[in-house]
């Protein structure tokens, strides 16, 4: 438009200096003929005298020669001042895609900036967001500025023609364009920021929680192990009625022709507290067990073979108990707390307890160590567990059970390293044979 105008500006006075000089008026009815010329042809076409300097009146020919002069040098120095606007329009486009390339690469988690270096993964721009939205809110008041002063020079100097109205029009068009351009993109700026800020939150509340769990984890197995005084002062807690909780002896059974099984439960499992324990052979899942089952009594299988037990200690207190066997005429006895409370003959009589089976905690075999039954688990807690190759007398088993002698079992003694736990079972410290003793 700018070439345009000039042109027309030009050929006008062009049109005046040949009337001058030819000091002729038009005909009446004549017309003028405006066509357009670019710029660079406007001096070889019409070419303009030096301005005159200062001082004397000037004819309105020269004052009118002059005031085209000046108007195309305004023209040129806004043509120059629209293409500076426009390297600042490029410039900040180009900042504004860098911009929201970093933005898009630090979302998918992949931008990281260069730390320690001073140089800035944006070119020119500071990293901070607020700092971006601060220097781009700069550049706009800027641009005001100067198309305000553009104005201002405009109505000084070129009041009167239709080319400021016209180039105001476009330049505020393009710098309203601009304006929200700029203020979408900072909408986006912030809305990246906000949505990164609370990614990150969640993912270091989500990670701190994690680590928090093992870390109590880590402590609650630390002072499981460590709180254990000595290798037997411990027990295994079986807290539900499942087929995957179970203790197992690391050690197996040589060839028995008589024994003694102790230890100390508590449960209050209803009905029945299932198994305490199971030992199971290739070719008799029932070699030795101790259950109770649903409303059933205590019963004591060996070789499958069946004893009912008068005991009685489902009632979620400490108990010890013991139960002694031979093979000779297969008598046994029962014992709770110190006292026995039953015995009786032909269990299996004549019958040696084979070698090399599985001995577990809490389950009932159907299979050699596994093919568990939930309804036969038992539930609840256990420690002491001891077997020895003999019948042990009455006074040695009240001895153990009121905490006047240690005796560990010549075959399987309770110790840490001998019991491994599955499935959530657990080893915790035991209560002390006092403080058992003080439950009963």
């Amino acid at each position: 438009m700018l070439p345009v105008v000039a042109g027309l500006l030009l050929a006008v006075a062009a049109g005046g200096r040949g009337s001058a000089a030819g000091d002729q008026e038009s005909p009446p009815g004549s017309r003028f003929v405006c066509t357009s010329l670019p710029l660079d042809a406007a001096g070889a076409g019409c070419p303009m005298p030096p301005v005159p300097m200062q001082g004397g009146a000037l004819p309105p020919e020269e004052e009118l020669k002059a005031t085209v002069l000046q108007l195309r040098e305004t023209v040129l120095q806004q043509k120059e001042t629209i293409g500076s606007q426009r390297e600042a329009i490029r410039e900040l486009t180009g900042k504004l895609s860098r911009c929201e390339g970093a933005d898009g690469k630090s979302a998918a988690g992949t931008w990281k900036p260069e730390l320690g270096k001073g140089k800035d993964t944006m070119g020119d721009l500071p990293r901070d967001p607020a700092q971006v939205i601060d220097q781009l809110s700069r550049t706009m008041q800027t641009l005001k500025d100067r198309l305000e002063s553009l104005e201002h020079q405009l109505r000084a100097n070129v009041s009167y023609a239709a080319l400021p109205n016209d180039l105001r029009e476009m330049l505020q068009r393009r710098l309203g364009d601009l304006e929200r351009q700029l203020l979408s993109k900072v909408a986006e700026l912030e809305d990246e920021k906000s949505l990164l800020h609370n990614e990150t939150s969640a993912h270091r509340q989500k990670t701190e929680t994690a680590l928090n769990a093992l870390l109590e984890r880590v402590s609650e197995l630390e002072k499981g192990n460590s709180a254990f005084k000595s290798p037997d002062e411990f027990k295994v807690s079986l807290p539900l009625r499942t087929n995957y909780l179970y203790g197992k002896i690391k050690k197996t059974l040589p060839e028995l022709y008589a024994f003694t099984v102790c230890l100390w439960l508590r449960s209050s499992a209803s009905p029945g507290i299932g198994t305490p324990f199971s030992y199971a052979v290739p070719g008799q899942a029932n070699e030795i067990v101790l259950i109770e089952w649903g409303n059933n009594p205590i019963e004591l299988l060996i070789n499958d073979k069946v004893a009912q037990l008068p005991l009685f200690i489902s009632d979620g207190k400490w108990h010890h108990i013991c139960i002694t066997w031979t093979t000779r005429d297969g008598m046994w006895e029962a014992f709770q707390d110190g006292e026995k409370l039953g015995m009786g003959e032909n269990l299996a009589p004549w019958h040696p307890i084979k070698p090399g089976g599985v001995l577990i905690l809490g389950q009932e075999q159907d299979t050699v160590g596994g093919r568990f039954d939930a309804t036969q688990a038992f539930v609840g807690e256990m420690s002491q567990f001891n077997i020895w190759d003999r019948v042990l007398k009455a006074e040695d088993i009240m001895n153990i059970a009121n905490c006047s002698t240690n005796m560990p079992g010549n075959i399987i003694p309770w110790v840490d390293n001998n019991v491994d736990v599955f499935g959530g079972a657990t080893k915790w410290p035991v209560e002390t044979c006092e403080e058992r003793l003080l439950d009963l």
